[in-house]
């Protein structure tokens, strides 16, 4: 599975390593207890409808990239830091990347999951 980026014509894959946190425990959880993700990791959160979704950083030890989309717009993106880092905004998906690696992506911008992804 993979996360794409889409801007301006251009299309680029943002993470190869796709997990979906499709239940509840899983999306409890989160990134929480775990030391680092992959470079080229991303989590994804979908909620089957819109909503104001809210992400905190406790008991995760390294910044994030959040992105919050609704039909695969992006509306929202905050670096979130390790342990104290919350943010929050209207989304029917919500992704979580390694710090940096959202960098180039901006609110109108499309984020696509295509394939299937490991839970």
């Amino acid at each position: 599975m993979q996360l794409r980026h889409v801007a301006d014509g251009d299309t680029h894959v943002l993470a190869s390593d796709v997990e979906v946190a499709d239940g509840f425990l899983s999306q409890a959880r989160g990134l929480m207890f775990r030391r680092s993700v992959p470079d080229d990791y991303a989590l994804a959160f979908p909620f089957g409808s819109v909503g104001t979704r809210s992400l905190h950083m406790v008991f995760v030890p390294f910044a994030i990239d959040a992105v919050w989309v609704v039909d695969d717009e992006v509306q929202a993106k905050k670096r979130l830091s390790a342990w104290t880092g919350v943010g929050w905004a209207e989304a029917d998906t919500v992704y979580e990347l390694p710090a940096g690696a959202a960098d180039d992506v901006a609110v109108g911008d499309k984020l696509v999951l295509e394939g299937n992804a490991r839970r």
